[in-house]
């Protein structure tokens, strides 16, 4: 989620106030203006990360542009490896007794955490970016009416993503950087490789037989010293070994800087970063794109309610919108094409794009086979939403580890 920022781990705090006013805070809010609807943002990691936080940090903007009344608090860097002592649940104490009235929690990590802050500030609408406890239909669904989850459909930004590395590739060997593993990380992983294998056969003309696609896990959303795999490393591993383009599913640009790296070491390599539209600007020339999240509308639309004693905790399931994909007041999901993408690649991905929008290609459809051979769907099956969001293998053809 950032280049390297989350590695200067400070002192442990001892509480929560202390937290919070340790953390990168950038404080916006002014007490004395009893107008303004205070809300508050709680980072896994740094905002400033070229990734997942940044994006989160943006869309507080991009509200704060459209309503001129709010004000947003943070504190990034609540992890394990910065804070490890301190709970994301006691850092919204803290920013609630400080006059938020809604908290955004932007981890998956944050899920216990968020439903804890709703349970206790009943009277404060929570929002957790990720996480399906407000999702009626879900597995997990808890009945607390302020606590919301919003969630861009990045499955479909995947499948671009994954077309595109496979129109590029001339060795045939896909690298995927990938953070922990769990529901959401499995359904993206197998969303890019669905994408890379209809492209490398429908467009390329290739034998999928020549397709190796793999996925290396470093353990969390970006490099904690000593707890997880160095990206780093795992990113020099990958343009050592062939993999002519690496996509990145971590919150941070190490596949961009270590391919930049390689590219001025003689290697013909290309790459795609994860989740910040501005994602290719670590290293342009050898960008091929990157899917990012666009979460200012849902934000934008939950504070206008909460603002309204509207809020009613609400599944967000933001879609792309596929005449406008990159439309920042419109679309969940966006695809940023970089310097890499050749003009004849574009054609081809254009048409992929419409195709995934028109429903004339439908990547989540049968027959599918989870790695160990067992059906995920059968012929001519589609996947459902909860088939979709509860991903409980990595799918046939992929290399790597699904637990």
């Amino acid at each position: 989620m950032f280049a390297g920022a989350c590695n200067n781990t400070p002192s442990t705090p001892t509480s929560a106030t202390t937290a919070a006013t340790t953390a990168t805070t950038t404080a916006t809010t002014t007490a004395s203006d009893a107008k303004e609807f205070k809300a508050a943002m709680i980072l896994v990691g740094p905002k400033n990360d070229s990734g997942w936080n940044q994006g989160h940090y943006e869309a507080s903007k991009y509200v704060m542009d459209k309503v001129s009344d709010v004000k947003f608090d943070y504190v990034d860097k609540v992890n394990p490896g910065d804070r490890p002592n301190v709970k994301a649940s006691q850092v919204a104490d803290d920013l609630i007794s400080k006059g938020a009235k809604l908290i955004v929690f932007n981890s998956d990590d944050f899920k216990d955490d968020a439903l804890e802050t709703a349970k206790k500030h009943p009277n404060v609408s929570v929002i957790h970016s990720s996480g399906d406890y407000a999702w009626k239909d879900g597995k997990n669904f808890k009945n607390q009416k302020n606590l919301g989850n919003v969630m861009p459909q990045m499955e479909y930004g995947r499948m671009i993503s994954g077309c595109a590395a496979a129109l590029h590739s001339e060795t045939g060997k896909i690298g995927f950087l990938g953070p922990l593993i769990n529901d959401e990380t499995r359904r993206l992983v197998s969303a890019s490789y669905l994408g890379a294998q209809y492209c490398w056969q429908n467009y390329r003309k290739k034998n999928p037989e020549d397709l190796k696609f793999k996925v290396v896990w470093i353990g969390f959303w970006f490099n904690i010293p000593g707890q997880t795999l160095d990206p780093t490393k795992v990113s020099d591993d990958f343009y050592n070994s062939g993999f002519d383009v690496v996509m990145s599913g971590i919150d941070t640009p190490e596949v961009a800087v270590q391919g930049k790296k390689a590219a001025e070491a003689g290697k013909k390599v290309k790459y795609l970063h994860y989740g910040l539209k501005t994602g290719c600007n670590v290293a342009p020339e050898i960008c091929i794109g990157v899917p990012y999240y666009n979460w200012g509308p849902a934000y934008l639309d939950q504070i206008k309610k909460a603002k309204e004693n509207k809020f009613t905790g609400e599944f967000i399931s933001g879609a792309p919108n596929w005449k406008d994909l990159n439309n920042a007041d419109s679309s969940a999901v966006g695809f940023e094409k970089g310097k890499a993408l050749t003009p004849e690649n574009d054609k081809f991905l254009a048409e992929f794009i419409t195709g995934l929008g028109d429903g004339k290609i439908s990547l989540f459809k049968g027959p599918l086979n989870y790695q160990d051979g067992t059906p995920f769907l059968k012929q001519g099956e589609t996947a459902t939403p909860q088939q979709i969001w509860y991903f409980t293998s990595l799918l046939q053809g992929i290399e790597g580890a699904s637990k």
